[in-house]
């Protein structure tokens, strides 16, 4: 009897820990479902939101550089990005030890899924970054241009970054809480696309020639996938199908809806009327907001945090607009850049288990110890971020031309650049 008890027990104790290095065949099939919806965010989502804010002439443009971006990020992920991110290094950067994926075999796990799925699933986290930048030099980029420095930068900006936050580095152990990418996508997005708008200059025209949206229908949709698609890249985020992840979509929902709807009243008072391109773009703003702190806050806390994601990013926008007279096309600094440092600083507070029905999960450091921890990924990463870009952005003006002349702008990149046209009726 004594022995049979003894076996039980020990069973008890030891099955968590031998269970811990198996394969879950849940989660697993999570984060598969959850990174098609993140490759659901870009193409077609992004491309599609993009794609119907800009000009009739340029909507091909900025679908070609999503799909292309999609397609090339992905080579350099398989050979050096993946590695650089997430293989053992320093506290800067990673080794090579992954290299072409080495070492990665269809029973190789990375904690109870596939590395293999957790590799595909962070790629499309890598690939939707670089898309991002796009929104911030559209209508005006050489696609050439446009490669080159994508390519250069997803692998000397993201993935020093990523190995920072997520890959063991520097931020990691500081204890820096960015859930789903607050500094390492949208800090990173939001500061290359404001050095890129100002490095290279106002589209022709602007801002005494209106340049509305071509196609909201296309926009509108496009956010749509953008809303749904946010679920794999937040909830996914937990690598798990566990109560993190159910939290983390049920704020990344709260936050989304009430981001949009914050910008929507505030453009009622202040124009008399309410916009689709308004509501469109609080949502996004409130997604991004949410994004570092999905898995350290609760439903009250992202209240907070996607009302602040509209009124703060609204005016960020009205602001680099009108009084810094920047064009960064298609808003990615106010919406991406400020809401995601604007995120990752609030989740050092609403992470706090001490602010009532407000309060998230309260496991990590003292909230003031851990906001200045969270200021410092914030400056950290925008800095380095904006150093790199810079140049990048001024040898690769040196070496191919970064911007297409008058002409080729005036007549559209559709045709100067692809030869082709986004629509022929």
């Amino acid at each position: 009897m004594m022995k049979t008890a003894a076996a039980v027990l020990s069973l008890m104790l030891f099955a968590p820990l031998a269970m811990a290095d198996e394969l879950s065949p849940a989660n697993t099939a999570w984060i598969l479902t959850s990174t098609a919806l993140v490759l659901f965010m870009t193409i077609p989502g992004l491309s599609l939101f993009y794609a119907g804010l800009v000009r009739v002439k340029n909507v091909l443009s900025v679908l070609m550089q999503c799909f292309a971006i999609t397609c090339m990020v992905s080579i350099i992920w398989l050979v050096v990005g993946y590695s650089l991110a997430f293989s053992e290094g320093n506290a800067f950067v990673g080794g090579f030890s992954n290299v072409m994926m080495a070492g990665i075999q269809e029973d190789t796990l990375s904690g109870d899924i596939p590395e293999s799925v957790f590799a595909m699933f962070q790629l499309t986290f890598a690939i939707i970054t670089p898309a991002l930048i796009v929104g911030g030099f559209a209508e005006r980029m050489r696609f050439s241009a446009m490669l080159l420095f994508s390519a250069l930068w997803v692998i000397i900006v993201y993935a020093p970054v990523t190995h920072w936050v997520w890959g063991g580095g520097w931020l990691d152990e500081r204890g820096l809480l960015d859930f789903a990418g607050g500094t390492v996508v949208h800090v990173t997005a939001g500061v290359a696309a404001l050095t890129a708008a100002v490095m290279m200059g106002k589209r022709r025209g602007f801002p005494a020639t209106p340049m509305p949206p071509h196609n909201m229908t296309m926009t509108i949709t496009g956010a749509g996938m953008l809303w749904v698609g946010w679920f794999g890249f937040n909830a996914g985020s937990a690598l798990a199908a566990n109560g993190d992840a159910g939290m983390a979509m049920l704020v990344t929902h709260i936050s989304a809806a009430t981001g949009a709807f914050t910008w929507m009243i505030i453009e009622w008072i202040r124009y008399g009327k309410p916009s689709a391109l308004g509501a469109v773009t609080g949502m996004v703003a409130g997604l991004g907001t949410i994004t570092p702190a999905s898995g350290f806050v609760g439903p009250g806390g992202a209240l907070v945090i996607g009302f602040l994601a509209g009124f703060i990013c609204f005016n960020a926008t009205m602001f680099l607009k009108q009084k810094l007279n920047i064009d960064d096309s298609l808003d990615v600094f106010p919406v991406h850049g400020v809401g995601g440092a604007l995120g990752t600083i609030l989740a050092g507070i609403f992470a706090s288990a001490s602010l009532g029905v407000f309060s998230g999960q309260g496991d990590g450091l003292p909230m003031g110890e851990q906001v200045v921890v969270q200021l410092t990924g914030v400056f950290a990463t925008g800095i380095y971020t904006a150093i790199i870009t810079f140049i990048l952005l001024k040898v690769i003006d040196i070496v191919i031309g970064l911007r297409v002349n008058e002409e080729e702008e005036t007549e559209g990149l559709d045709i100067n650049q692809h030869n082709e046209r986004g629509y022929d009726l």
